[in-house]
């Protein structure tokens, strides 16, 4: 009996406690890595072959930290996916400052202090995946995503010179776009009562995401997967 696809590796999921991060986490611990799940609202935890860590992702010096203790612990990731984000839908000039600055904070500034934390020991590893999730705002605008949808193009941008830095690191790095994803995050939205939203039941599972990540991981070395779109049949 042949071992499973990510025996052996390790994987960091930032923002794994629920929704699309948590189901991603679950995907590769099941395909055989060891997931270390970051987030602030978890405790920390050890048990086979996942280990939970609490950590503030928009704190710069908590998730310094958090890296050099994963990295002590288990050495360099050889996956580190980042899902951590916050979302909001409001038009732009009823967005107060703080609200877009919050959203920055939660869906740019928090990837980028993961990456810089984690970057370093990957590089001098000398191989690994990064899978960065993005959004479809990230490439199409939409009425009331001034917010959501400027943080998350910017985190593409992020992407972009990321893939420039790391060429001929042997490193991979790959942006995933997904359409609406039916997760708590609709909740106070309430997309099937207003018109121009897709439906819940027609979004994407937080599992359909998990499962374009699991297939990016476990490409071929040689092949490498820079961006992916995945969005729901119309």
């Amino acid at each position: 009996m042949s071992d499973p696809p990510l025996f052996g590796r390790t994987a960091v999921v930032a923002g794994a406690s629920r929704g699309i991060g948590l189901a991603v986490a679950e995907e590769l611990q099941a395909a055989g890595a060891h997931v270390v799940r970051l987030a602030r609202s978890l405790a920390d935890a050890e048990r086979e072959r996942r280990t939970d860590i609490r950590c503030d992702l928009a704190d710069g010096v908590a998730v310094a930290s958090m890296a050099q203790r994963v990295v002590g612990s288990r050495g360099a990731p050889d996956i580190l996916v980042s899902s951590s984000g916050a979302f909001l839908v409001k038009q732009l000039a009823e967005t107060t400052p703080e609200e877009f600055r919050a959203q920055l904070t939660g869906n740019l500034v928090g990837p980028f202090l993961v990456l810089r934390a984690f970057l370093p020991a990957m590089v001098e590893q000398g191989r690994g995946l990064i899978v960065i999730i993005g959004s479809v705002a990230d490439h199409r605008a939409f009425p009331g995503n001034a917010a959501y949808g400027a943080a998350k193009a910017g985190l593409r941008g992020l992407h972009r010179v990321l893939l420039s830095e790391l060429a001929g690191s042997g490193l991979k790095a790959t942006l995933i776009s997904p359409g609406p994803v039916n997760t708590t995050i609709w909740d106070a939205v309430d997309p099937d009562s207003k018109p121009g939203f897709t439906r819940r039941a027609m979004m994407l599972r937080p599992e359909d995401v998990a499962e374009a990540v699991l297939f990016v991981a476990t490409r071929p070395d040689a092949v490498h997967i820079p961006e992916l779109h995945i969005e729901p049949r119309t």
